[in-house]
């Protein structure tokens, strides 16, 4: 058994390692050569990010195994979010720990925040074309892909694809 996942709001001790995760998952998952890349530094930009958005992390056994950032229509960083959708983005699970629970615990934890907040009835998420094990997570815990929503990140040819789960 894995010890218990432990998902809470990010605090500053926190960004260096959602730094870190963020930047493993995303080269780990060949989406950019390198972690110099302008939206690479963007989403290392943990303080920024922090200050315009809700930032959960999971831990385990007291270290950050995974980061999600949370998101409503009207705020920086919802991409997508219609009115009565909580989004989430950038969820990344440490490619060192990944397949370990991580990512369907914070998931799961999403879905149940979405049901708690007045007005929404959906929860919505991007992701890549080439995250297969994230869309085998999106599938197993209930969403449903919604491609007449999909779109590519302004000034690069990467197409990301939307799910939808309604509560």
């Amino acid at each position: 058994m894995h010890p218990q996942i432990i998902i809470r709001p990010a605090v500053a001790a926190d960004y260096d390692a959602v730094a870190r995760i963020t930047r493993d998952a995303y080269l780990a998952a060949g989406y950019f050569e390198s972690a110099d890349h302008p939206y690479m530094r963007q989403i290392q930009d943990v303080p920024k990010r922090a200050a315009n958005a809700t930032i959960w992390v999971a831990e385990r056994a007291g270290t950050i195994v995974a980061s999600v950032t949370l998101a409503v229509a009207g705020e920086p960083y919802a991409d997508i979010a219609y009115g009565d959708e909580l989004e989430f983005r950038m969820l990344v699970v440490d490619p060192a720990v990944q397949r370990s629970g991580a990512g369907k615990a914070m998931v799961h934890a999403i879905l149940e925040h979405a049901r708690s907040l007045p007005g929404i009835h959906a929860v919505a998420l991007t992701t890549g074309v080439t995250w297969e094990s994230a869309h085998g997570l999106y599938q197993k815990t209930g969403f449903q892909r919604a491609p007449e929503r999909d779109w590519v990140v302004p000034d690069t040819d990467i197409r990301l694809l939307v799910y939808r789960q309604e509560l």
